[in-house]
């Protein structure tokens, strides 16, 4: 295969701005990972007029997909998982070119999954997980019993994935077979959910319960993100500032439910400030 796509790669690899290259092989049949392309070329570069840009080949029966990527990014998609077939593409990828052992460089650091951006996925499927369980719970509470369950099953993903970062991993594309081999306390809920004899509603009364006992046995380390960034200031942060503080982009749409969360769990405080309207004050917060 890597011989068939010598020619399209060896091209870019004589740019100056390319940065590494990886070949990415279908495995079996059915191949999220490869978006059921034979094969997938991902080639980082520096710089480019697009910073991303995808063009599709076949060639002896065969399908390949080419992906340029720019190297922000790339690592934009690594830190959030925005895009998690690109770090799987890059853990499990065959260097082909790598100037400068970038690609090298790379491939460690996905490793050995340094701390700060632990904290940063840790966050945002926390962000996720508060707002899947706050809908789940009020659903249930409203009598809508098959909306419950599908919120309180994408809250068992969430969960899932957090205990994957926990636990020094990046949640893959196929997270299940993950979480049963790296974390299979959560698979155990996951399973009682669907294979359960109870009717829909006991099911999701039991699960509301185990995800409410898990966000708090988490919220501390999970939300640990957010609570660095507000000991910055010594003074109360506004909704407002945080929302636009770029190290809250990736959560920023679930904020206010983290900010909630942490309010009932008394680890964030509510401060009130006076304002020109009488007994109208501003919200503001602050971290223990």
């Amino acid at each position: 295969m890597e011989d068939l796509l010598r020619p399209l790669y060896q091209e870019r690899a004589s740019h100056s701005n390319t940065l590494g290259i990886l070949i990415i092989e279908k495995n079996k049949v059915i191949s999220p990972e490869t978006d059921n392309f034979d094969v997938i070329l991902l080639i980082i570069v520096s710089e480019a007029e697009q910073s991303w840009y995808v063009k599709h080949y076949e060639f002896n029966g065969k399908s390949a997909a080419m992906h340029i990527v720019e190297e922000k990014l790339l690592k934009d998609w690594i830190d959030t998982s925005t895009y998690r077939r690109a770090v799987e593409w890059v853990i499990n990828g065959t260097t082909v070119f790598d100037r400068n052992e970038y690609i090298s460089g790379l491939k460690e650091e996905l490793r050995t999954f340094p701390q700060e951006k632990r904290n940063l996925k840790l966050a945002i499927e926390f962000a996720k997980l508060t707002r899947s369980y706050s809908e789940s719970k009020d659903l249930y509470e409203s009598g809508h019993y098959l909306d419950a369950y599908s919120r309180i099953l994408r809250s068992l993903h969430y969960l899932g994935r957090l205990a994957i970062i926990e636990k020094g991993y990046h949640p893959e594309v196929l997270v299940w077979s993950q979480v049963k081999r790296i974390a299979p306390e959560v698979y155990k809920l996951y399973e009682e959910l669907i294979k359960s004899n109870e009717e829909t509603k006991k099911r999701v009364e039991l699960m509301l319960l185990a995800v409410e006992f898990a966000l708090n046995s988490k919220a501390q380390i999970c939300a640990k993100h957010l609570l660095d960034i507000m000991h910055t200031e010594t003074e109360p942060w506004s909704f407002g500032e945080l929302k636009v503080h770029p190290g809250v982009r990736s959560y920023a749409l679930d904020l206010s439910t983290v900010i909630e969360y942490l309010i009932s769990k008394d680890i964030i405080d509510v401060i009130l400030e006076e304002t020109k309207g009488n007994s109208i004050y501003h919200r503001k917060y602050k971290a223990k």
